[in-house]
């Protein structure tokens, strides 16, 4: 089975976000929905973390590790 791209299940939750938000579906089809988005959202926080724990490594220098801010500004 082929790992599910971060991308592509953001943009699921995005979608369940806008169905539930509409309130046009059934108890059963939310609660169906709600699943889903959880499963989803655990999907996206776990490529988060590993995202993060590279660019942790990736940053590495030497035996200290070095965090820098995302978007370049030294200020």
């Amino acid at each position: 089975m082929a790992r599910e791209k971060f991308e592509d299940a953001l943009e699921k939750l995005e979608q369940i976000v806008r169905r539930m938000e509409a309130g046009e579906m059934s108890l059963d089809e939310s609660l169906k929905a709600f699943e889903e988005g959880i499963r989803l959202v655990r999907l996206c926080n776990t490529r988060l973390d590993d995202a993060e724990r590279r660019v942790e490594l990736l940053l590495r220098e030497g035996d200290m590790l070095t965090t820098k801010p995302f978007g370049g500004d030294d200020a």
